[in-house]
């Protein structure tokens, strides 16, 4: 039986001894195996190759005043001027396209900004003007089949509610779609459940 085996682990050796040579004497008559599995026209990488979102633009060009500071513990905003000066038109509509991004630092950055600026001081009389842009943003993160991007719009929602009272009213309807949709799902009936209370509570009756 030793016989046999030597002589296969013989050929094995030979063979692969063989195969090397061919690849260093010949490297463009053998196709490279890649060229076989990518034909040109499937790029593998486009996924990674997609222009970076508006809000992943606007915050590498310096656009988002606020950065993101990493605490041992916690992680917190911090602002470039008082958010207080920052104008709302754009950020806050800037903040929210944020909303929808899946990468770090932008989701701490969009969430966290959003709240901050609302928390300042006259937020609603600023706020009130842009709800009919910023209400399709927010919506689009409602809409969004990630988990965690649509309990970032559901907290703006809630907080931005908090802000504008009774003038979210009118524009509740187009979210509530959204906001159904997840009650039927029993991950997010209580949260929304929780949400569409608070809604009601700062805004008066939805309808």
């Amino acid at each position: 039986g030793s016989n046999v085996l030597r002589m296969s682990s013989g050929i094995q050796i030979k063979t692969k001894t063989a195969a090397q040579k061919s690849k260093i004497c010949s490297p463009e008559s053998q196709p490279k195996p890649s060229d076989k599995l990518n034909p040109k026209t499937i790029d593998p990488f486009h996924a990674y190759s997609q222009p970076p979102s508006a809000f992943a633009a606007t915050y590498a060009r310096g656009g988002i005043p606020c950065r993101l500071v990493h605490g041992s513990v916690k992680h917190k905003l911090q602002w470039e001027c008082p958010p207080e000066t920052v104008p709302f038109d754009p950020l806050l509509l800037t903040l929210a396209e944020g909303l929808k991004e899946t990468k770090h630092p932008y989701t701490f950055v969009s969430k966290e900004g959003f709240k901050e600026l609302l928390l300042v001081e006259g937020a609603a009389e600023k706020a009130i003007p842009l709800l009919p842009r910023l209400v399709p943003v927010l919506k689009a993160a409602l809409a969004h089949v990630d988990d965690e991007v649509f309990g970032r719009g559901l907290d703006a929602l809630v907080q931005l509610s908090a802000i504008v009272g009774p003038s979210l009213n009118d524009h509740l309807k187009l979210l509530l779609t959204n906001l159904l949709k997840r009650l039927m799902d029993k991950k997010y009936r209580e949260k929304v459940t929780v949400a569409l209370q608070k809604l009601e509570h700062c805004g008066g009756k939805v309808s």
